[in-house]
């Protein structure tokens, strides 16, 4: 202890500093100085790449330009947050190493402690990666109208760990990303109704495709569906013979989630023109013969 109130002591003590501060302090500025020159590079990498990345998405007229510029700005995040996080350790590790700390000991409880949060978290791993693809590959976005393991709704809101649907009647669900075994979305750059319309036997089936077509191009004529209808209305022909009816089965293309009331409309429609041309809509019915035995004349 009385080491320390010694002049020879101190004076060792800032020989030492001066020797420390010659030998690596120059080694820790360039350390620095380089870190914060690749921290500038990286950014304007990400911000070059995302501008580039949103231009095309302007320049397609396919392409949702909002919902576009949301995932790809998502997507850059998370890189570039990966990426500072590398860059801080390894900067963090070279400068623990020039003050003289042995960083072997914090690379093997490093690995240690990676290990066993991977082990911890399989199932926030999977969801966080699970969701990074779904957003990079553009599979659903909020608005879709999507069927996720057998439940349908409207996406209200796509996370990197959760993904969350509101079905008819109003209920939330929410799906783990990493759980989503199937996945079907119904609104992605177009949509379609198929119409399956049961008629008559005794009705003329050529006759009734040509009125189902001229209702279809009569319902995309009409300014109020003319945005609505992207296609000419198809029809396919007669598809089944059911107990009582024909069936005769038709498609009409339309924009996202607009299928429902254009279907609707047509459905209308249709069955005026059927009352209007006499065409008959059955109605499930059955032939039931009676069979009676006379008794015989004495």
């Amino acid at each position: 202890m009385e080491t320390v109130f010694q002049i020879e002591f101190w004076s060792d003590l800032l020989n030492q500093a001066a020797d420390w501060a010659f030998s690596e302090l120059p080694a820790i500025l360039v350390i620095l100085a380089f870190f914060l020159i690749v921290l500038r590079i990286v950014a304007g990498i990400f911000r070059k790449s995302q501008a580039v990345l949103l231009h095309k998405a302007e320049k397609s007229p396919a392409v949702d330009t909002v919902e576009a510029g949301k995932r790809i700005t998502t997507l850059i995040g998370i890189a570039r947050g990966v990426v500072k996080l590398l860059l801080w350790f390894v900067v963090i590790l070279m400068l623990l190493q020039r003050f003289g700390v042995n960083i072997a000991p914090i690379l093997a409880s490093a690995g240690i402690l990676g290990l066993a949060v991977g082990f911890g978290a399989q199932e926030l791993v999977r969801d966080v990666i699970s969701g990074f693809f779904m957003l990079l590959e553009n599979q659903i976005r909020a608005g879709d109208v999507a069927i996720i393991n057998g439940t349908g709704g409207v996406v209200e809101k796509i996370e990197l760990r959760t993904t969350t649907l509101r079905d008819s009647a109003g209920v939330v669900h929410v799906f783990q990303n990493g759980k989503i075994g199937s996945l079907s979305n119904m609104t992605k750059e177009w949509s379609a109704i198929v119409l399956d319309i049961g008629v008559a036997y005794k009705e003329n089936t050529s006759r009734v495709m040509n009125v189902m077509q001229q209702v279809g191009d009569e319902l995309q004529a009409d300014p109020d569906f003319a945005e609505k209808i992207i296609a000419p209305m198809e029809v396919m022909g007669v598809d089944a013979f059911d107990d009582s009816a024909i069936i005769i089965r038709g498609r009409i293309k339309t924009r996202p989630i607009m299928q429902w009331s254009v279907g609707r409309e047509y459905r209308k429609r249709l069955k005026e023109t059927f009352d209007r041309e006499g065409i008959e809509i059955p109605f499930p019915h059955r032939t039931v013969f009676l069979h009676t035995e006379q008794e015989p004349l004495s």
